[in-house]
């Protein structure tokens, strides 16, 4: 199975990079290259986690690396003068740099790029922290240690496991979260589907997936 974006989805992505600028944005492999020496935790979702899990390819515009949001400054000290680092969320960015260590309120992420007229190459995500444990974006209620929710491929990188992922990407339901629920499902194990199920009904009662893909 695959998906090709829609032509809204299309229209959207040339307003944003027509907005903020062309993304040429690295793939697992170059992540890992990049971020070697670094010295905290970090882990890739998104599309990516779902290949990684399933071994089927599909597309993608970018990929999701995410560290702790308290260790932006090990990040900062990682790329030195190399990159720029900006702060985005909330339809703002702004740089992280000694004028401006923190990422500014709406910020979820930071971007990196070479410098002003250089594509982007990588979206990092900053995920919050509960004494050290890992927070659910969508449930904060759903606290565990961060080794319950990830797992390590044969590539060596830590991805995030797949219900977990999907239940992300259920709130947006675009055509290719509902591919990559297809091509996924059938190889959770029956606790996986258990807990997405759960999931994604106590976020939607009436949720598509719930009728279609999962009711299986």
């Amino acid at each position: 199975m695959t998906w090709d974006p829609t032509p809204e989805e299309v229209a959207e992505e040339e307003a944003f990079r027509r907005l903020y600028g062309e993304w040429d944005a690295l793939d697992p492999a170059g992540t890992a290259a990049f971020m070697a020496g670094y010295p905290g935790e970090w882990w890739v979702v998104g599309g990516w986690a779902i290949e990684a899990f399933t071994g089927v390819a599909r597309r993608h515009e970018d990929i999701d690396l995410v560290i702790w949001r308290r260790d932006l400054p090990l990040l900062r000290e990682h790329v030195g003068d190399r990159h720029h680092i900006w702060s985005a969320g909330g339809g703002a960015i702004r740089p992280v740099d000694d004028d401006w260590p923190e990422p500014h309120p709406q910020a979820g992420q930071v971007w990196l790029r070479d410098h002003a007229t250089a594509p982007w190459f990588l979206d990092c995500i900053l995920s919050e922290d509960r004494d050290g444990l890992w927070v659910s974006r969508r449930d904060d209620a759903h606290v565990v240690p961060l080794a319950d929710v990830t797992w390590v491929a044969d590539d060596g990188i830590r991805y995030m496991r797949p219900e977990v992922v999907l239940h992300h990407k259920a709130r947006l339901n675009r055509p290719k979260d509902t591919v990559d629920l297809e091509t996924t499902w059938p190889l959770l194990d029956p606790g996986a589907r258990e807990w997405l199920r759960d999931a994604v009904r106590r976020e939607r009662a009436d949720h598509p997936w719930l009728s279609t893909t999962m009711a299986g």
